[in-house]
């Protein structure tokens, strides 16, 4: 099943899990479900929403990585006719000036000579070098497109990832500010209760002292969102901004067994390697022939002058004209007899090239493999956490609530509260890195099955890039002076975009969070009432 348009569509939903791993919950008094965790950005109009398509698309056209890629494989392209132009005639112009000023043995001769020529060369036989070099480099610009495919499957890997990398910060520095606005309200809570002798000054020291741990981890949260922002622009070209949700990901394998089927028949690195293993083999035939004859015809056409040196004398003697055109045509036969060893030494050389190529494809096909494996069953696992995450996260809203009971009725100590929220911060910052880590697994299996390239992902910023056109426009040219035009430079700079902050866009607090209140769930996606 090819992703197509699937991926990418027009409706984005929340980070992809199964349907048993995600978890809604009604508000006390309404019918209207809410997510009780996720890792996506609030419902917001002040900013545009960039999807997952766009940061896509604009890292697919401006990522200087990627174009540089692009470019080498044109470089590539190159070497199909370079390999031809072996075997076409060859045309060259001589030309030159001669003068004697003295010379005591020539008395009558002519004293300057100038020739003009054209030499033309026309090879006709030479062992199937030429032959074997073009079936070579054709083979290798397949090779060049396959890994093209990959490095753009690398990039939008990549990609996916830094977006839902940032969703995650996002996510997590909010539920980080939620637990500090909690605690800074308990604390004071503790102190107003301390003041009329209800609490000890050990109680204030334990909430004064979860508060700072709160803000400290509320500090390594923002660095983390800073670092995923510029990680994010460094991939993609630009500034997040207000990043939408998702969308899920189809075309996921029912089992490892058909996850390593497909990627054995589509992964385009293995695809690489492969069309490399047989560029060598054409490689092999090409040294062979440097022992077999060379045969080649030549045609030469030149005018001479002897620019008025041409005295009476040497007209009448030797029978000079003052000028003329003299054509030659010949054949011209090389046949290797003893070459020093080199030419055996070329043969064992291509040899032992074609036999790390053979190997390469195995340990390519090894790396796939484990890649394959490796992110079918961390996509797995990521699931499994994600549906062990909502159990705790309700498990932890339930304690929380109980504990705040119990303290009213004082069974339970002011640390009981602090740690019951603590550890309710800890499971939904689980179960936001496990949709994340379940994204990425997902699309990281899709891209090793060859699932995720430019022509999977429907994006629609302009037409794709084909390395074909170049190719064909290219690989059959004669012209001598048929240059491109001077490159330029297609990949953005990003020294002009601002340095990011760990800012994020406002939500309601988590009323589970918030001391007293106890009847309502987690919406950290939740729009201000």
């Amino acid at each position: 099943m090819r992703i197509s348009s699937l991926l990418l569509g027009a409706s984005l939903v929340a980070i992809a899990v199964p349907a048993a791993a995600q978890t809604t919950t009604t508000r006390a008094g309404t019918d209207t479900p809410v997510q009780v965790v996720g890792t996506g950005a609030p419902a917001q109009t002040a900013q545009p929403t960039t999807t997952l398509r766009d940061a896509l698309v604009l890292a697919y056209n401006t990522n200087p990585g990627l174009q540089s890629e692009r470019a080498n494989q044109r470089a590539n392209d190159e070497n199909v006719p370079i390999a031809k132009a072996a075997g076409r005639p060859g045309l060259n112009g001589t030309g030159s000036l001669n003068t004697s000023p003295y010379n005591s043995d020539a008395t009558i001769g002519p004293s300057r000579n100038g020739n003009l020529g054209l030499n033309l060369s026309v090879p006709i036989y030479s062992g199937g070098a030429v032959r074997n070099s073009v079936r070579g480099a054709e083979t290798r610009v397949a090779a060049g497109q396959a890994s093209l495919r990959g490095a753009e499957a690398q990039l939008f890997t990549d990609t996916v990832t830094a977006y839902v990398d940032v969703l995650r910060f996002e996510a997590i520095v909010r539920l980080n500010q939620q637990n500090v606005h909690v605690l800074e309200v308990n604390l004071q809570a503790t102190r107003d209760r301390f003041e009329v002798g209800d609490l000890t000054r050990t109680d204030v020291a334990q909430s004064e002292a979860r508060l700072a741990l709160a803000e400290s981890q509320l500090r390594t949260a923002e660095a983390g969102l800073i670092g995923s922002r510029e990680n994010y622009i460094r991939i993609v070209g630009a500034a997040p901004g207000v990043l939408a949700q998702p969308p899920a990901l189809p075309g996921l394998p029912v089992d490892v067994a058909d996850a390593e089927q497909a990627a054995i028949a589509g992964n385009p690195n293995l695809e690489a390697a492969q069309k490399q293993r047989d560029a060598s083999r054409f490689d092999v035939s090409a040294a062979k022939a440097g022992r077999s004859p060379q045969v080649s015809i030549g045609v030469g056409s030149s005018y001479y002058n002897y620019l008025g040196s041409l005295t009476p004398q040497a007209r009448s003697v030797m029978g000079l004209n003052p000028d003329g055109i003299s054509t030659t045509l010949g054949a011209q036969l090389s046949l290797p007899v003893f070459q020093g060893g080199r030419p055996a030494a070329q043969v064992r050389q291509a040899q032992a090239r074609e036999a790390s190529a053979i190997e390469t494809v195995t340990l390519t096909e090894r790396g796939v493999i484990a890649q394959v494996r490796s992110a079918y069953a961390s996509y797995q696992s990521a699931l499994r956490v994600i549906e062990s995450s909502r159990v705790a996260v309700d498990a932890n809203k339930l304690s929380l609530e109980g504990v705040r009971a119990e303290n009213s009725v004082g069974t339970r100590t002011i640390l009981d509260i602090l740690n019951a929220e603590q550890e309710l911060l800890n499971s939904q910052v689980n179960y936001v890195t496990a949709e994340r880590d379940a994204y990425v697994a997902g699309f990281t299996l899709l891209a090793a099955m060859g699932r995720a390239e430019a022509q999977d992902l429907n994006l629609d910023g302009g037409p794709l890039y084909d390395p074909g056109i170049n190719y064909k426009r290219v690989k059959n040219r004669w012209s001598d002076r048929n240059d491109d035009p001077e490159p330029q430079a297609v990949g953005t700079r990003t020294n002009q975009t601002p340095a990011q902050t760990p800012a994020v866009t406002t939500t309601s607090l988590d009323p589970v969070l918030q001391r007293g209140d106890t009847t309502r769930p987690v919406d950290i996606n939740r729009k201000n009432p």
